[in-house]
């Protein structure tokens, strides 16, 4: 325990200086950051393909090894969100409400970082230079806890976020990496209030669980995504075809990728039948209800019967659960019953029916004729983001720069006193 204690009193000093960086100096920092994620990229491919082998001899499968590769177009990816960060407007300092009160108190709330954020997460390197990026841009420090599987990975880009820092004559004490794989760290980490301010887990079930249970600081809880797609009545089946597609097999291991779709009853037999031809080639297994079950079983392509939990499982890779619903009712009332209330979506061409799942869908986000595959704070314009958050408190959705500040009261007056 002393260990993390020393590095969250780092941290927290560490935070103290970056809550006043200018936004140039943090841009400066962010260039520098990209300049070395290009520069670098023999070492830290060198360095993750000691994780690839690694997760190879220990039998994990395709869909994990998919989210622990880096490649040269993911790390050019990694660079080029940290340089958008760059353009994206500073939050730290902005003021979103000001009054005179009657008494002649200048009242404002001002945007100000959070402090130094506690981040565990698991599989995908790039998670280490986004948290990074963000938490720098908004002026946090950050305690990152990866996984084993990439730890060779991570430490190989900490060395480059670390020699950026010092660069920029920042402290190099901002991101700090627990090097020690050992499970037990997490624990005494969520112990760390004295220093942490946040705590967001990246992670399946047990992960988030495990920091609700033992944090006594604030977690961010999100990241686990069961989302789903429902094909209503009135929809184009041609088109809804290929917003499956692309949501299913874009790529499958990651939480925004699509796990259940629901058939209005009214199209079933056509969108079943188109489905299976355009998911046969890319060897999806379809997990059906009864009522698909029977349809699919009669043309030519990977079907199982449901399972007990399918209807609960993020399936992070090639398989997809069917169920044919009576209408749109049913649709959103099975999602209220079993969406880790991530990503869902409904296809349709009746307004109203869109409204209606709208309003009626408390996802994080909700999408009309649209993959869920956008849950993502690059493609939300963010930069990139720390998490995908699925509570309802301070933030939902991609957690981008707004969502890693809190804000201030300031008030300022002519000494003045209360009557």
């Amino acid at each position: 325990m002393s260990t993390l204690i020393a590095m969250g009193q780092k941290a927290q000093q560490a935070s103290y200086q970056l809550a006043t960086a200018s936004t140039q100096q943090k841009n400066e920092l962010l260039t520098l950051l990209a300049r070395g994620l290009k520069e670098k990229q023999p070492t830290i491919l060198a360095a993750n393909s000691i994780d690839i082998v690694a997760a190879q001899q220990a039998g994990l499968d395709e869909s994990l090894i998919d989210r622990l590769l880096l490649n040269e177009e993911r790390l050019n990816a990694m660079a080029d969100d940290v340089l958008r960060l760059c353009q994206l407007d500073d939050p730290v300092g902005e003021e979103t409400e000001s009054k005179v009160l009657d008494n002649g108190l200048r009242l404002s709330k001002r945007r100000v970082p959070i402090g130094v954020m506690g981040v565990i997460y698991e599989a995908r390197p790039n998670v280490t230079i986004d948290i990074a990026a963000l938490a720098l841009k908004t002026g946090n420090a950050a305690i990152l806890r990866g996984g084993k599987e990439t730890i060779n990975s991570n430490l190989a880009l900490l060395t480059i976020i670390e020699q950026a820092l010092v660069a920029a004559k920042l402290p190099s004490a901002s991101i700090q990496y627990i090097e020690n794989t050992d499970r037990a760290l997490i624990g005494e980490l969520l112990k760390l209030d004295k220093y942490v301010d946040m705590i967001i887990p990246r992670g399946g079930k047990g992960l988030h669980r495990l920091c609700v249970e033992q944090s006594t600081i604030p977690v961010i809880t999100g990241g686990i995504g069961i989302c789903h797609l429902f094909t209503e009545r009135s929809c184009d089946i041609d088109k809804s075809i290929e917003i499956v597609h692309n949501a299913k097999v874009q790529r499958p291991s990651v939480c925004n990728a699509l796990d259940v779709l629901l058939v209005d009853e009214a199209i079933a037999s056509d969108v079943l039948t188109k489905l299976a031809a355009r998911l046969k080639d890319d060897n999806v297994l379809l997990k059906a209800d009864d009522k698909a079950l029977g349809l699919l079983q009669s043309l030519d392509c990977n079907v199982d019967a449901l399972g007990d939990d399918d209807f609960d499982t993020e399936w992070l890779s090639l398989t997809l659960t069917v169920k044919v619903v009576a209408d749109i009712d049913e649709a959103i009332t099975h999602i209220r019953e079993h969406s880790s209330q991530h990503s869902d979506g409904i296809l349709t061409n009746n307004l109203q029916c869109a409204e209606k799942f709208v309003n009626q869908v408390n996802s994080a986000a909700v999408y009309v004729n649209s993959s869920t595959r956008f849950t993502d704070g690059s493609q939300f314009g963010l930069g990139a983001e720390v998490a995908v958050s699925t509570q309802k408190l301070h933030a939902r959705g991609p957690m981008g720069l707004k969502e890693l500040t809190t804000y201030k009261w300031i008030g300022v007056g002519d000494y003045l006193i209360r009557e």
